[in-house]
């Protein structure tokens, strides 16, 4: 849907409410809340797929890398038909898809089977979150970090309500009886949300926020004209190295926890009580979600790379903190949630960034060619579960992992933080 007549100009629509911002928001808010277990919820299975098949850990997990690869690459696909037709045809159909993936998954009986159905789960998925960021960009250029952050935090801590109901259901009738039914139930509700979803018209949303930290463009770059920016791939290679550590404590949770021997054991903090596996995905999801929002607002006001650089610092204190503490199953609690809270962040952080350099006519097409990012670091899942397998420990993923985030730390501040002054700076005097 598109407000321009070909060769006419755009017919300025009167500025919505902010209560009607709002509503969109929430509403891909709850979309991004129907898509978080096909990520955040696959370590629950992983176990029972192994028991029953006798597969090893690795091959099992290339299902995970695989939907996270088809979740991610083809956002810009599914941005460009956002950007062109609206929101509403690529939700419809993701929700579709990712019902019918983890239907697959139900049925499955071959290695095969689960790869094909996190393959299309993984496309459903991406359309839905691709589409959810996108949207929530181009309603807040006034909040753009908050507006991604809280989007973002839907994906991040929508599977926190459900780690106990899955594991119990695991438990009581199956993994297969469980990846239909919560396939199917997340599937039709984000059907439904779908015919709720609109874009913005011109003139229905604020304009560009001027502020000292933010450094924010008025020219709108094609997602052509992004590919070919050095500073584009800066951010990619930072969001891979940092994408990289998170996904391998999400796909591995449970895994660690086992090889650790502190997966079973009773954690007792501020009068609850969980195993120890349960609690830290608990609490992992709920502030994995409360990173994004949080770290959105802070960036709007103190600037984007100066939140990268502290929150980054913090990633990889966290991964050798997790490392060096992680066998006490109280720490591995703690320290797995500290971990979540430090990591969750680049998916408001990296979007606003990209929108704030490259522009937001074309934002749900160029934030997500970014994105793909995410894609690129899930295949190092793999290899970390390969270093596990051959060592025997998992020292030198977490060693690894703790450097690269250290690295991104350093590169937010001293050099994409210059650079993309002077690119900002060159894109308005073009303009």
């Amino acid at each position: 849907m598109t407000d321009t007549v070909h060769g006419a100009a755009p017919v300025a629509a009167a500025r919505v409410s902010d209560a009607y911002r709002w509503t969109q928001l929430a509403i891909g808010v709850a979309a991004m809340v129907m898509i978080a277990n096909y990520q955040y919820g696959w370590t629950f299975f992983v176990p029972d797929i192994q028991q029953k098949f006798g597969w090893d850990r690795a091959s099992i997990q290339w299902a995970f890398t695989l939907f996270v690869l088809f979740e991610t690459w083809l956002v810009p696909v599914e941005g460009w038909f956002v950007d062109k037709y609206g929101p509403r045809i690529v939700v419809l159909v993701g929700g579709i898809l990712c019902a019918i993936g983890w239907a697959i998954n139900a049925q499955a009986t071959t290695l095969n089977g689960f790869y094909l159905g996190m393959i299309i789960a993984g496309i459903g998925a991406g359309g839905v979150y691709g589409t959810c960021v996108g949207n929530a960009l181009k309603w807040f250029p006034d909040k753009r970090g908050l507006a991604a952050g809280i989007t973002a935090a839907g994906f991040g801590a929508g599977s926190a309500l459900t780690v106990a109901p899955i594991q119990a259901m695991i438990k009581d009738s199956g993994f297969q009886t469980t990846f239909l039914y919560f396939g199917l139930g997340q599937g039709i509700i984000i059907v439904i949300l779908a015919f709720l979803m609109f874009a913005p018209k011109v003139g229905q949303v604020p304009a560009v926020t001027q502020n000292a930290n933010i450094i924010q463009t008025r020219r709108n770059y094609q997602p052509t004209e992004v590919i070919r920016q050095p500073i584009f791939w800066l951010m990619y290679f930072m969001f891979v190295i940092v994408g990289a550590g998170g996904l391998m404590v999400t796909a591995n949770l449970k895994p660690i926890a086992v090889d650790w021997k502190v997966d079973s054991v009773p954690v007792t903090l501020m009068a609850v009580t969980m195993t120890a596996v349960t609690f830290a995905a608990t609490i992992d999801r709920v502030l994995n979600g409360l990173t994004r929002p949080f770290f959105g607002w802070i960036s709007d006001m103190i600037g984007r790379e100066n939140t990268m650089f502290i929150a980054f610092g913090m990633e990889g204190i966290g991964i050798w903190g997790l490392y060096m503490l992680g066998h006490d199953p109280v720490w591995f609690v703690l320290l797995s949630g500290f971990v979540f809270f430090a990591w969750g962040e680049i998916y408001s952080l990296f979007p606003s960034t990209c929108t704030d350099t490259f522009g937001s006519k074309f934002a749900t097409t160029n934030a997500g060619l970014l994105y793909t990012a995410k894609g690129t670091a899930a295949l190092l899942v793999p290899v970390a579960n390969y270093m596990q397998q051959s060592s025997g420990t998992w020292d030198s993923v977490f060693i690894i992992a703790a450097g690269a985030n250290i690295l991104a730390s350093l590169l937010a501040i001293a050099v994409l933080k210059p650079w993309r002054k002077v690119v900002v700076a060159k894109s308005q005097l073009a303009a």
